[in-house]
């Protein structure tokens, strides 16, 4: 395999003192170096996970977690869901690792082309679906092209639609006389099956983050004779097999004897998932009082009934979690950017994470780009200023105040908590805003929906994976209809720069974007836990919060 042109460049910056450590890293095995190269490089040894011959075999696992509609893995937007009752059985092509580097998995190698706009991808051999067929390009290419299709709805196109579809005039009109348009892939070769062990992506753009994306948590790879569609009995290439789902009630996977998986793993017979219901307190009973052995995740207020029990233990992570106010940006009076300007300026953030998160956060900039990604550009603090916030509401044409309704979800109870502390803020510079609470359930369903209201984000490995996921113009979880045509054109020249200034000199213009003219209010980043008993071995908490049950054990 040739080496990528960018990697001895991206060495050189590195010992220049031009790159740091963490980003040569992330850079370099995006391209294409092997994780152990590129760790030998600077010095270290690539992580690895436990070693087989020390993990107890056999035993089940028994988890506190939601059991979700998971019929459709593409589409999802849960990723409890998908770690609890897909991840199992269905594989991805990569794994990104708790150090947030990406090293093959159903592939086994990648490289792309000098300009970013090929990448050759070579599918691992000897892997089978759990039904003994060979796992082979073919069904590479037609999990990328379902998870491609609009009317699938996956948020994928959030990342991969700018480099691979296009936009394609049906010839209908819409009531308004406005043409109607369809999304398609942009080029009959855009993804292409050059043998049986060898699939190319051809993109319309350059894009340096082709492998990462293949890791967002809807790219499962799916038997492409069930046509997208998932439940107990699916067939995959994973470890598991789900034998039991009852959406609100429980799961059951079981190890798939004569499996040929090719991690680690497995070293569990069985996972049973048992859904809790929503209040975060009912699984945190029931692992306090050893009814399951782990639950999907733990808010910092909870952390103290934990660690008074010895035999629970903590995991955490420090991440690029988050959650955001956004204003519905197409509909009044969020249309008039300078309304959410003027909530940003009203924001306390050191209030919010001090009583809000009780200290466990750390500062954002409203940008939802956060220090750790390795594209954050430093703009300097976002000043607390009610007054200017004011100012900047008699601008938009309210110099009395204005009054909002903003959308809450009860649980985890930390949201409720911010929202709270922010209302309380936003009331010095005459913004009031009366709470609507509404149970997990009711709100996810219309999540995108709401003309105001509080969401929380996961980790994302790189900022530009945040910003196209969530304000790229029409993507399907761009919650705030944001829609700029500056921004959408950096987002593309993010995607296919490869000098380190350069990225920092495009994100610092994302960045001030959504400081100046963009739809949300960030004040912190988040850490994020898990609880398990001691008797789970080979747990680490990994970043985006995903559960990897293949590298779990039980003492039993």
């Amino acid at each position: 395999m040739t080496e990528n042109s960018h990697i001895p460049k991206l060495k050189n910056w590195y010992q220049n003192g031009e790159l740091s450590r963490r980003d040569f890293l992330r850079q370099s095995t995006l391209l294409g170096l092997s994780a152990t190269a590129a760790y030998s490089f600077v010095g270290l040894t690539s992580p690895s996970p436990a070693a087989a011959q020390n993990m107890p075999m056999g035993g089940t696992i028994r988890m506190g977690m939601r059991v979700l509609d998971v019929s459709s893995p593409h589409a999802i937007s849960f990723e409890e869901a998908g770690s609890a009752t897909i991840r199992p059985v269905c594989d991805f092509l990569v794994r990104t690792g708790r150090d947030n580097i990406t090293r093959p998995w159903l592939l086994s190698s990648w490289e792309a082309t000098d300009d970013l706009r090929t990448w050759t991808l070579h599918v691992r051999e000897g892997v089978n679906w759990q039904n003994g067929r060979l796992f082979t390009a073919e069904d590479v290419a037609w999990n990328a092209k379902h998870v491609l299709m609009p009317e699938v709805g996956s948020s994928i196109l959030g990342l991969m639609g700018d480099y691979m579809l296009t936009e394609v005039d049906t010839g209908e009109k819409d009531g308004d006389g406005n043409a109607v348009m369809r999304s398609e892939l942009w080029d009959a070769n855009a993804i292409e099956v050059v043998d049986s062990s060898t699939v190319r992506l051809n993109l319309k753009n350059a894009q340096g983050a082709v492998p990462e994306h293949l890791f967002h948590f809807p790219f499962y790879m799916l038997d492409p004779e069930e046509d997208g569609v998932y439940g107990a009995g699916s067939n995959g290439t994973g470890a598991f097999k789900l034998v039991e789902h009852n959406i609100g009630e429980n799961a059951v996977l079981e190890r798939v004897m004569d499996s040929h998986f090719m991690g680690e793993g497995p070293f569990l017979d069985r996972i049973e998932i048992t859904d809790l219901g929503e209040d975060p307190n009912a699984a945190l009973s029931a692992l306090l009082t050893d009814q399951i052995d782990g639950v999907y995740e733990i808010s910092e207020n909870q952390a103290p009934m934990v660690m008074a029990n010895d035999s629970i233990e903590i995991y955490r992570a420090t991440t690029a979690a988050t959650a955001v106010v956004r204003g519905k940006m197409n509909q009044p009076p969020f249309d008039n950017p300078k309304v959410m300007e003027a909530l940003r300026h009203a924001s306390n953030g050191e209030t919010i994470i001090a009583r809000g998160m009780r200290d466990n956060a750390a500062l954002g900039d409203h940008t939802h780009v956060s220090p750790i990604h390795p594209e954050w550009a430093d703009l300097g603090p976002f000043p607390f200023d009610p007054e200017k916030a004011k100012a900047i509401l008699a601008e938009a044409g309210y110099p009395d105040g204005i009054d909002l309704e903003i959308n809450v979800k009860t649980q985890p109870s930390w949201e409720l908590d911010v929202v709270q502390v922010m209302v309380e803020d936003w009331a010095k510079a005459g913004i009031n805003v009366k709470i609507q609470t509404l149970p997990a359930s009711v709100f996810w369903d219309r999540w995108t929906e709401y003309p105001f209201s509080f969401t929380a984000w996961g980790h994302r490995p790189l900022g530009m994976m945040v910003l196209s996921l969530a304000y790229r113009t029409g993507a399907p979880w761009n919650e705030s209809s944001f829609s700029d045509a500056e921004f959408d054109s950096l987002l593309t020249d993010i995607g296919g720069t490869i000098d380190p200034e350069g990225r920092k000199e495009v994100m610092a213009k994302l960045m001030t974007i959504m400081r100046e003219r963009g739809p949300i209010v960030q004040p912190f980043f988040m850490q994020v836990a898990t609880a398990y008993n001691k008797r789970v071995k080979g747990m680490a908490m990994h970043p985006t919060k995903y559960v990897f049950f293949d590298l779990l054990a039980i003492e039993t």
